[in-house]
């Protein structure tokens, strides 16, 4: 959409996504742009219960009329709402976190479970994800709890416990089919990124590596360790094989380590993620699935493609 003629307005797009017996979702959400006098904002139903009720509004406002309207947004009760520029919305390059983002468990959490050390791995990773511990420390400190595990059990973790997140493969899928490149970037372990990635879609695939020797696991991790920064390093030279800037993209991720890639981005979405996360991304999925990142890049549920 072009320019508004006053050059300190542009068009943006209130977006929201609730659950489906939330019928009122459209009449909510205008009634607070009509009470910060918003004028001729424009309804778009992008979803009528299948598989969510969700609903945008264009409009132009300057950048601090926008600002002021995210209070009374994200104060709305079980939804999950985006104010974005309408230009460039529509992002060409999706990165996105695995365990806990694509999938709905943490692997190595899974993983430690075969050793009977899933209650200790667990809190170690719950503090590292919420930023208190160091990442890579908190990483090799969990691998190597779990020396001597034997190989068969990854092939098990994957099989008997990891399950793709509701919306997954819509949303590589959606974006893979209007242009978009998408890339799997992962703290955990390419033997489940590998397989997660083919599962959902993705064109590629980065993570850390567990070390073995043949039988079972040394403790040890492959280095360099991927973490947070590579994480945005990821982004960043995949963007430039492409051709795309940091605007052109969509990140995605639950934890502190996918924190980086998520303000980098020119839009970044926290999924049902530690507060350290949600507070300093874009937009946030808590209530919603997958499929909302879709809705706050103005896709209607008719343009959905499924995996």
């Amino acid at each position: 959409m072009s320019q508004n003629p006053d050059k300190s307005r542009n068009f943006f797009a209130a977006t929201a996504v609730a659950a489906p017996s939330r019928t009122d979702l459209a009449a909510e959400l205008g009634e607070i742009l009509v009470s910060a006098g918003v004028q001729d904002a424009q309804l778009r139903i992008l979803a009528n219960g299948t598989p969510w009720q969700a609903c945008e509004y264009v409009f132009a406002a300057s950048e601090a009329d926008v600002e002021g309207l995210l209070g009374p947004f994200k104060a709305l009760s079980g939804v999950d709402v985006a104010l974005l520029p309408v230009e460039g919305r529509r992002k060409r390059l999706l990165i996105s976190d695995m365990d806990s983002t694509i999938i709905g468990q943490e692997c190595l959490d899974e993983l430690a479970d075969f050793a009977g050390l899933k209650a200790e791995v667990s809190a170690i990773t719950e503090r590292a994800m919420r930023g208190e511990l160091d990442f890579e420390g908190a990483l090799t400190t969990r691998v190597g709890m779990l020396k001597g595990l034997e190989l068969s059990a990854l092939e098990a973790a994957y099989k008997e416990r990891i399950t793709l997140n509701p919306g997954a493969r819509t949303l590589t899928a959606t974006m893979k089919a209007n242009g978009a490149h998408a890339v799997l970037v992962s703290g955990g372990f390419t033997f489940f990124t590998s397989r997660v990635a083919v599962a959902s879609g993705f064109d590629a695939h980065r993570g850390n590596t567990l070390v073995d020797d043949g039988a079972a696991l040394t403790g040890e991790v492959g280095r360099p360790i991927l973490g947070r920064e590579a994480k945005l390093t990821a982004l960043d030279e995949t963007a430039a094989v492409h051709g795309l800037a940091r605007a052109d993209a969509l990140a995605l991720g639950d934890g502190a380590n996918d924190l980086d890639m998520i303000r980098a981005a020119g839009l970044g979405i926290a999924y049902h993620a530690k507060p350290i996360v949600a507070e300093q991304a874009t937009a946030a999925i808590q209530h919603t699935d997958l499929t909302a990142a879709l809705f706050f890049q103005g896709y209607a549920a008719d343009e959905f493609v499924t995996g």
